[in-house]
């Protein structure tokens, strides 16, 4: 029997995943901004989102928590010390004293979702995640995570352009389950520290949720499938780097967050052609089934 061999390169799908210029917000595959471009800016920073956007990203992901007396913010991680020049919690300071802190690297003002949502006011065709950042439980008890909620989806609803898609997304269910109630056609996103599993995908049609956000590595392309199959939508994570982007081409998810988004939409300018070898070419090979 004769040997056939095929050795297929797919140096980026862009037929597959639509244009390399300005994605769009909703397109198969989308490549999202994490934290603004976290490895290329200062993350979460308006030099980030700005930035990333006149590149062409139309894809964004963020981080909010509200302060002290009750305004949102945009800060990743439980306290300030790694990326500011300050210590502690945004949650035990004020809007005012956080307007005197700035970011370690470039002396940059800390950044209020306010602010992030001027900028994209103008801009549809938007995809925003907003990560509710309330797995803190002493950051958040209940009472205080009900005001945290209830502020946000105002604050989104009011202030979301049309055409885009803005996302409330956690790995807690609590503001999940809160946003749902008080909107049920709000965007949501269940994320797990782990690969997608049937398990997971159980989890988020319990809590009636429409999108979900899995580690790449230990996800495989049935189980990518098996979820979308059952109606949901698939976000791929981490993108440190362009093996981790072409990972996700290759397990098909839905959209991709990265921290290189740059860099990888200009090796997506330069390999935009899908270019394949084929040893035996007597036989079509069809790259999309």
């Amino acid at each position: 029997m004769r040997t056939r061999l095929w050795f297929a390169f797919i140096l980026v799908a862009g037929g597959l995943f639509g244009a390399v210029g300005q994605a769009t917000a909703q397109e198969k595959g989308l490549l999202y901004a994490h934290r603004g471009g976290a490895f290329e800016f200062e993350e979460n920073t308006m030099e980030g989102f700005r930035g990333s956007y006149e590149k062409g990203l139309r894809g964004f992901e963020t981080d909010v928590r509200m302060t002290k007396d009750g305004e949102l913010v945009i800060l990743h991680d439980d306290k300030l010390d790694r990326t500011h020049n300050a210590t502690g919690s945004v949650e035990h300071k004020t809007a005012a004293e956080l307007r005197t802190i700035t970011t370690k690297k470039k002396g940059q003002g800390f950044l209020f979702l306010d602010e992030l949502l001027s900028f994209l006011a103008d801009k549809p065709g938007i995809y925003l995640e907003l990560e509710m950042k309330t797995g803190n439980k002493e950051l958040y008890p209940d009472a205080r995570l009900e005001e945290y909620c209830r502020k946000l989806h105002e604050t989104v609803v009011a202030r979301q352009p049309k055409g885009s898609f803005y996302i409330f997304t956690s790995f807690d269910e609590r503001p999940l389950k809160i946003v749902k109630g008080l909107d049920a056609n709000a965007d949501l996103l269940l994320i797990t520290g782990g690969p997608c599993s049937p398990e997971f995908i159980k989890q988020a049609q319990k809590l009636g949720v429409k999108r979900i956000g899995c580690r790449m590595e230990g996800t495989s392309r049935a189980a990518v499938r098996e979820a979308q199959n059952a109606g949901l939508l698939v976000n791929g994570w981490p993108g440190h780097t362009l093996q981790d982007y072409q990972l996700a081409v290759g397990l098909g998810v839905d959209a991709i967050c990265c921290d290189i988004p740059v860099a990888i939409q200009t090796w997506k300018a330069k390999n935009e052609q899908i270019q394949l070898v084929c040893l035996n070419d007597d036989i079509p090979i069809n790259v999309f089934s």
